[in-house]
């Protein structure tokens, strides 16, 4: 396990992608990596780039990768894609779009499905960012499936969060009101050569008016046509802006403990929930519902009857 921690710090592709791939699989020996390289992570920056289907992401992260890899940054890139409810399966679009930059040894790019994730990130995402951290990544990027409102979860990971929309979006900003809209950090409207692209960004700056934030921090709203690169520079000028502002009033730290906090308190949910659903209580539940007619089900009484088991097989 040491000579494998090695190969991940030292920034071995190959390595990278085998822990990767044991995160993503919840292999018995991820927990332990895990463990072992979380004392090489907190270094890497990280943004989140987010927003509805088609609004260019993927070109933009491309755009952006190509500017930090001219000013000599090592980038990783977690390409989170919609996974079929039928059969499992991912699109994994984003390695095909991004394949220019496969060569580039800076580049580190990992495709990983949702799995049922409505929160526009696989759960393991960020455990994947964690990785990349640890091998050396100036910057780690989250491209999160678009996936609307419920897409909330990329704060959990990212420093930065980034939303794209497009001139079309105009129905969607008055629905993200309360949703979407409450955790950028800055905006991007992509394709801004489209007719209406002064109109939706006003309606963006419209909405943000409405807004109240925790810090001092003023989100812009940035035009950019991403296939000819048009607006990408101001883009990563802002991020940086953004990120010189976090750790300028405390805010960065601030961030990066709550988030601790979070995963903390959803490994000891998972842990318990594994330990909680043994083949004994799972029995005890399917007794009880079939043994009972649904007019009589009182689900608390039967929650309650399986707590008391956990807590009597627990004090043994």
């Amino acid at each position: 396990m040491l000579e494998f921690v090695q190969k991940i710090t030292d920034g071995n592709f190959k390595a990278i992608s085998k822990a990767i791939s044991l995160v993503e699989n919840e292999h018995d020996e991820a927990k332990e990596l895990l463990k072992k390289i979380y004392k090489y992570t907190g270094k890497a920056y990280k943004v989140g780039i987010t927003g509805p289907p088609g609004a260019g992401k993927s070109t933009l992260v491309f755009q952006l990768t190509k500017l930090l890899r001219n000013e000599g940054k090592k980038v990783g890139i977690i390409a989170v894609d919609p996974t079929s409810p039928f059969t499992g399966g991912s699109l994994l679009g984003d390695r095909v779009r991004m394949s220019e930059l496969a060569l580039d040894d800076g580049v580190f790019i990992r495709s990983m499905a949702t799995r049922g994730s409505l929160g526009g990130l696989s759960k393991k995402a960020i455990e994947a960012g964690d990785i990349l951290d640890a091998a050396g990544f100036d910057y780690v990027i989250f491209e999160t499936v678009g996936v609307g409102q419920s897409e909330l979860d990329i704060v959990k990971a990212a420093d930065t969060v980034v939303v794209v929309l497009v001139p079309e979006s105009g129905d969607s900003i008055q629905a993200m009101k309360a949703g979407l809209m409450e955790i950028a950090d800055i905006f991007v409207l992509n394709k801004s050569d489209r007719e209406g692209a002064d109109i939706a960004a006003n309606a963006i700056k419209s909405v943000l008016s409405f807004r109240m934030r925790k810090d001092e921090w003023e989100v812009e709203v940035i035009k950019t046509i991403g296939n000819a690169g048009f607006g990408v520079d101001t883009l990563l000028n802002q991020i940086k802006k953004h990120r010189d502002f976090l750790f300028r009033t405390g805010e960065f730290e601030k961030r990066r403990k709550e988030k601790l906090k979070s995963k903390i308190k959803e490994i000891v949910e998972e842990r318990l929930r594994e330990n909680f659903w043994t083949r004994d209580r799972v029995k005890l539940l399917d007794e009880r519902i079939s043994s009972i007619t649904n007019s009589h089900i009182n689900p608390i009484e039967i929650a309650e009857e399986l707590i008391a088991h956990f807590y009597q097989q627990n004090s043994l």
